[in-house]
């Protein structure tokens, strides 16, 4: 009976996790060491995408770098903030920051070593995107990346833009 009622609580506990259209309050650090909470991230009434990622992730890396490579156009059209998430485990994150400069990333970086930001969403595996609306609500999400899969990201910000 007890690991009925477990087993029911998780599952209830996990569909409100994927049901959930606001970012959830965790307790972050960025590269440089500040904190940062994470249910008030925003970007002043415009489209923010959060992005999950690891240093291992070769298509996490193309899909940074892909949208690094159009992320002035994005911002220039729609006013887009890209807040890069690593979920590199405690013993690698030293590797996040090297590997964010040597790429030439300009985004925020923070990080979630424990995993706390990424389970609270509901997310097993990166790259994971995830797009709010200028009011915060979650709009999209997007797990896995192939070449090109920016072009429907960048759709799904017009839209959420207005544009």
């Amino acid at each position: 009976m007890n690991k009925l009622f477990l087993s029911l609580s998780l599952l209830l506990i996990s569909f409100a996790a994927a049901a959930q259209d606001r970012l959830p309050k965790v307790m972050l650090k960025d590269i440089e060491g500040k904190t940062v909470q994470t249910d008030t991230i925003s970007n002043n009434g415009k489209p923010l995408i959060i992005a999950f990622f690891a240093t291992w992730c070769k298509p996490c890396n193309r899909e940074l770098t892909s949208i690094d490579e159009v992320y002035d156009d994005w911002q220039q059209e729609t006013g887009v903030r890209l807040v890069a998430v690593s979920i590199d485990q405690a013993q690698n994150v030293n590797k996040v920051k090297p590997m964010v400069d040597q790429n030439g990333w300009r985004y925020e970086v923070l990080l979630d070593p424990n995993g706390e930001f990424r389970r609270s969403l509901g997310i097993q595996s990166v790259p994971y995107t995830v797009l709010l609306d200028g009011q915060g609500k979650i709009v999209y999400k997007h797990n896995g990346y192939t070449d090109g899969a920016e072009v429907e990201l960048y759709k799904k910000v017009k839209e959420a833009a207005g544009k």
